[in-house]
């Protein structure tokens, strides 16, 4: 049902109508304003209004490289925790015992192994999330660039880091795996 057109009645308020004809012609027709201009009179309501300091502030931590390390963190930490509990529950050396092989392990000895081998995926995750996203923002940062080669870069030291804790072969080996890995995820993703 449409409504009419005509004026509207005195006790009903007007709500603002932007037909797609009249953006259309202030963008881009007869009635655009050149750069720098002043935007036209109904334009202003679709930017919405203007940010306060607190907004203004919370993006700016939002998009800090302490607080994209931390979600990563935190992320990482919940993905490798349900990880490690996912491989304990269907690893079949739970309990074993050499001495007696066809020993069934216990419910406690399963759900132990779970939590054990949980925290200790969760704790490699969120170490590896933390440092490939703080990386990855700071060599974004010093590029002024968002591009693949930021996932590369931060793949390497993220992988290079790891490794070399097992000596400098390690560190080489992980800086070309991550970077290669980091590389296929980016192009998959974009």
């Amino acid at each position: 049902m449409a409504e009419p057109s005509g004026p509207p009645s005195p006790g009903r308020a007007e709500a603002p109508v932007l037909q797609y004809s009249v953006l259309l012609q202030e963008l881009v027709g007869d009635g655009r304003r050149g750069r720098g201009g002043p935007l036209p009179g109904r334009l202003p309501a679709l930017l919405g209004p203007a940010k306060t300091d607190e907004q203004k502030v919370m993006e700016a931590a939002m998009d800090s490289c302490a607080f994209k390390a931390a979600i990563a963190c935190v992320g990482g930490f919940v993905l490798g925790g349900a990880f490690g509990v996912f491989t304990a529950g269907i690893d079949t050396n739970v309990g074993f015992d050499p001495k007696d092989p066809y020993r069934t392990p216990t419910a406690r000895e399963v759900l132990k192994d779970m939590g054990q081998r949980g925290m200790s995926y969760a704790k490699n995750f969120a170490l590896v999330g933390a440092i490939f996203s703080c990386t990855e923002c700071l060599v974004e940062s010093y590029r002024g660039k968002s591009d693949w080669k930021n996932s590369v870069i931060s793949g390497c030291i993220t992988g290079g880091a790891i490794g070399f804790r097992a000596g400098l072969k390690a560190g080489t080996i992980g800086c070309g795996g991550f970077a290669a890995f980091s590389a296929a995820i980016d192009y998959y993703l974009r």
